[in-house]
């Protein structure tokens, strides 16, 4: 696989909200959402032209911890499959999805699956997990996460692009039938996740794009150079989906408080603060959007789409 956005092109897209509640980013009309209005969400950025709609991965939160994660984590692959029939255009994108908490085959015959179903919407974006207690209760080493990552690409490549792979473990060596195959050649891209050294390091040798999770400590320019120069050293194409995460946006005059790093104003001032990103050598942007309701969510991002992201790109 490659990238996938074409050749100097822009493009936008979300983490959708509802999906999952951790306090550190959960709006309070979000508590005691559910379906209809995860539905909406989806439905918005479909008509706004937003290139995904994400969501997250976690399959239990062991206490402690669920006092500031929550334990609202809706399943990535059964919501995303969900989403997939309600929606038209947009891609569908694991934010990240954990790989070592499974077998490869059988993520890659999910998201086969999915190409499948969705006519090749379908992105992966894997990482390595951090909640060492969820590993644990899972059975999986959380020390060697990482390298589990790493082979597990391998391998899901090969399954993407061959219907009788033989990899992925012992009896494997005549063929293991995996159908149906991917509506894209080769399966979907995969984007790796993740703001560590480490993490980027593995999406510059094993992705085909890039999905920050947070600012990297070496700051988004040095990021970029280093996947730049490591792929360049590996003999990798130029081409490469990158991302940056932007601040909150909420379009016009909040009646409410909004976070001191959010950014909010008429579609030209929002267009104005975000056109710094344009600076940077990336060509997909995350936003989040800020409002009251699912309502006023949809209307934001709708706005987004039709009043700020043209100007954007003027």
């Amino acid at each position: 696989m490659a990238a996938i956005i074409p050749n100097g092109n822009l493009v936008w897209g979300l983490q959708l909200p509802v999906q999952s509640q951790s306090t550190v980013y959960v709006q309070p009309w979000e508590v005691g959402s559910g379906p209809p209005e995860l539905r909406d969400l989806a439905r918005a950025a479909d008509r706004a032209g937003a290139f995904y709609v994400a969501v997250c991965d976690h399959v239990g939160i062991p206490r402690p911890a669920d006092d500031s994660m929550s334990d609202t984590w809706y399943d990535t692959v059964a919501t995303l499959g969900w989403l997939a029939a309600l929606t038209e255009q947009v891609h569908l994108l694991s934010h990240v999805y954990v790989l070592p908490y499974r077998h490869p085959l059988v993520t890659a015959k999910a998201f086969s699956t999915l190409d499948a179903l969705s006519a090749g919407r379908a992105i992966l974006s894997a990482g390595a997990g951090h909640l060492e207690t969820e590993f644990r209760v899972l059975g999986v080493d959380f020390g060697t996460r990482g390298r589990a990552v790493e082979e597990a690409i391998e391998v899901i490549r090969v399954a993407f692009a061959e219907e009788y792979p033989t990899v992925g473990g012992p009896g494997a060596e005549e063929g293991v039938g995996m159908a149906p195959r991917p509506a894209r050649p080769g399966g979907p891209p995969i984007w790796i996740g993740g703001s560590s050294k480490a993490a980027i390091r593995r999406a510059a040798r094993f992705g085909d794009g890039w999905l920050p999770q947070g600012p990297p400590k070496m700051g988004m320019r040095a990021a970029i150079e280093f996947i730049r120069t490591e792929r360049q050293a590996a003999g990798l194409p130029d081409r490469f989906d990158m991302g940056v995460n932007c601040e909150p946006v909420h379009i016009g005059t909040p009646a409410f408080e909004l976070p001191t790093w959010s950014l909010s104003g008429s579609a030209a001032e929002v267009a104005e603060g975000l056109r710094k990103y344009r600076r940077l050598d990336v060509n997909q942007w995350q936003l989040r959007f800020l409002g009251r309701s699912a309502s006023e969510v949809c209307d934001q991002i709708e706005r987004f789409g039709a009043e700020v992201w043209p100007q954007v790109l003027s």
